[in-house]
């Protein structure tokens, strides 16, 4: 039977595993920089969108002559891929988009896939999330990045003929820690193979899958290794097929491993190498996420706008009414925005001296939690309309808009490959990056009094030099006056990032060694900065239409000035939050409900006399 052993990990085993598992900072970050105070704007700009490609051009249409023609609440209704969508989707290439031409698939760069994943979304969520779980973080991507020659002629070339994939790293009790990883890899007696033992937890696409990813910790050595499986081997067994909320297709369940003999030949990456790994692939694999959000939100605008024209209410268009007017003025602008960031982050994990880990992290984060609110303020638009599902409007005689199944099927996106919680606290690790190997020892729990005072020196020469520089900076009265009327906002962004890295500085100041545990302290400069990044991406964007001088360029200015507004809206409310906020109440109230003391009103018959625990009336 498979091992259901529940691996035990301390606070300081697991912070230790994640930190052995990262990556030094090797190139540029935009993102990062604006942690530091540093608004490096020549590394975006200028921005020249490119013309697709005839290749991809070719490809596109051929896939949207393809969705349109599925019947995806049919898809739904079975809960299940039709094995003839799955044929088609062979038979264009969809499961080798971004493998080379040399291993048989249709080489298509980061960039372009994104453009793709967004046409999919627009139209399919179930196929959006088959395709992206295989393309983004299946087998193809970590061969692709980690794998021998061998593995490459053998995987990529099998995947690019149409073989599906996985990536299976979580398990029943495991998952956004690894150190508690409980799978097992155990050499056998001739070296040349390991025996995996474990069980794997909400696989996308590990029902139908022929390869996987699988990641087990050596039994010898405690390191976590990768592996590529093949599905048909002895000892695999499918198990419970979960279903969801959304994306009543996916294929996603329990996969039960019991002694699955796998070649040493199979390993991805150096010994121990597993978990760097899974987060490499996984910072290119979030790319595709944020693009199928903006392909789900431009379609959402595009339902909202046809029916506020055609709803008539008290004489007129409902859409003509302020409080309508509003909300469509937003969804344009927030849509574009995202988009904006979605493919510069995409077009920046391309660039040579680039590190995006953080970019793409606040692209997936970002994204995510807007086009729920986008998805949310179109149903609100549409009304009943909006809740009442697709089969139902066709029934009535009503064009079938399928707001309300996207609605289900978004709504994992906020959980999918990392949950916003998880995005914030691996963001704000990186904000911090810097200060800890300066002030590193100042911010450690159980560092001596010794090792403190010898980190004195380090500080006073580095913070010496950086801090009075966020105060006086350069200025900014008379730069970006080539933006015109979006040049304010630059300006605005240039002096939030120097207030942000104060705040963050001052915040280390204050909190010390307890500023890792101050989270909602942190999720506010994560935030902040998240919002200064998209805002800068949506003015570069939208000037580089006027500098090319596009047809819309006038309408992209319009919404990128209007996110510009918004966006300044919002980091001024967590600039005020930081440091006027009910956090510690709320910490202490939150407590109080986990230890059951407010039991008393989650029941409408319970009696409160018999809650134990209540705090005195007079506390």
């Amino acid at each position: 039977m498979a091992d259901t052993t529940i691996v035990d990990a301390s606070e300081a085993e697991s912070r230790a595993l994640a930190e052995d598992s990262r990556s030094s900072w090797s190139g540029r970050s935009f993102l990062r920089e604006i942690f530091l105070g540093k608004l490096h704007l020549d590394w975006i700009a200028p921005w020249e969108e490119s013309e697709p490609s005839p290749e991809l051009q070719a490809f596109m249409a051929e896939m949207r002559t393809f969705l349109e023609g599925v019947d995806s609440a049919a898809i739904e209704e079975l809960g299940a891929y039709p094995d003839e969508v799955i044929a088609r989707l062979r038979d264009l290439g969809a499961f080798g988009l971004k493998i080379g031409r040399e291993y048989g698939g249709l080489g298509f760069d980061q960039a372009e896939y994104c453009r793709i994943c967004e046409l999919v979304a627009s139209y399919d969520g179930n196929i959006a999330a088959l395709i992206s779980a295989h393309n983004s973080i299946g087998v193809p991507q970590p061969v692709k990045l980690f794998g021998t020659e061998e593995q490459k002629q053998r995987y990529l070339t099998l995947c690019a003929r149409g073989a599906i994939s996985a990536f299976a790293l979580t398990e029943p009790d495991v998952g956004s820690d690894p150190a508690r990883l409980a799978t097992t890899a155990t050499a056998t007696d001739d070296g040349e193979h390991v025996l995996i033992t474990g069980s794997k937890l909400w696989i996308t696409n590990g029902l139908i899958a022929d390869l996987m990813v699988v990641m087990a910790r050596d039994a010898a050595t405690g390191k976590i290794d990768a592996y590529v499986v093949e599905m048909d081997r002895p000892g695999i067994t499918l198990g419970h097929h979960c279903r969801f909320m959304g994306l009543k297709a996916l294929a996603n369940g329990v996969i039960r491993f019991d002694d699955v003999k796998v070649p040493v030949a199979n390993r991805i990456g150096a010994p121990g190498q597993g978990l760097k790994v899974a987060l490499v692939t996984l910072n290119t694999g979030r790319l595709s996420l944020p693009a199928a959000c903006v392909g789900a939100s431009r379609r959402c605008v595009e339902w909202a706008r046809d029916f506020a024209a055609e709803r008539v209410q008290w004489g007129a268009p409902v859409g003509q009414h302020e409080a309508i007017a509003h909300k469509l003025a937003d969804l344009a602008a927030t849509t574009y925005a995202m988009e904006s960031w979605s493919r510069l982050a995409a077009d920046l994990s391309m660039r040579e001296g680039y590190d995006i880990r953080l970019e793409a992290a606040a692209a997936k984060e970002w994204a995510s939690t807007r086009n729920w609110q986008i998805i949310d303020d179109a149903v609100q638009i549409r009304g009943g309309r909006g809740y009442e599902n697709e089969r139902s409007l066709a029934a009535r005689g009503e064009k079938p808009f399928p707001i309300e199944r996207m609605m289900r099927d978004s709504r994992i996106n906020r959980i999918f490959e990392g949950s916003s919680e998880i995005m914030h606290l691996f963001m704000a690790r990186e904000m911090v990056d810097q200060h800890l190997q300066v002030a590193g020892k100042m911010l450690e729990r159980d560092a001596t009094l010794s090792e403190r005072l010898g980190a004195l020196p380090a500080m006073a020469a580095f913070y010496a030099r950086w801090y009075p520089g966020l105060w006086w900076g350069l200025p900014t009265f008379f730069r970006y006056g080539e933006y015109g009327r979006l040049g304010e906002h630059l300006r605005y962004a240039e002096r939030a990032s120097r207030r942000l890295a104060r705040e963050v500085f001052h915040g280390m100041v204050r909190y010390q060694a307890g500023l890792e545990k101050k989270q909602a302290w942190l999720f506010r400069t994560v935030d902040i900065a998240m919002e200064i990044a998209v805002l800068c991406a949506t003015v570069v964007r939208a000037h580089g239409r006027l500098v090319a001088h596009d047809p819309v360029a006038a309408r992209a200015i319009e919404l990128a000035d209007l996110h510009g507004h918004n966006a300044r809206r919002v980091i001024e409310d967590r600039f005020r939050a930081l440091w006027d906020n009910d956090d510690v109440r709320r910490y202490g109230v939150g407590r109080d409900v986990l230890a059951g003391h407010h039991a008393w009103m989650e029941s409408p018959w319970a009696d409160i006399t018999e809650v134990a625990g209540a705090p005195d009336e007079a506390s």
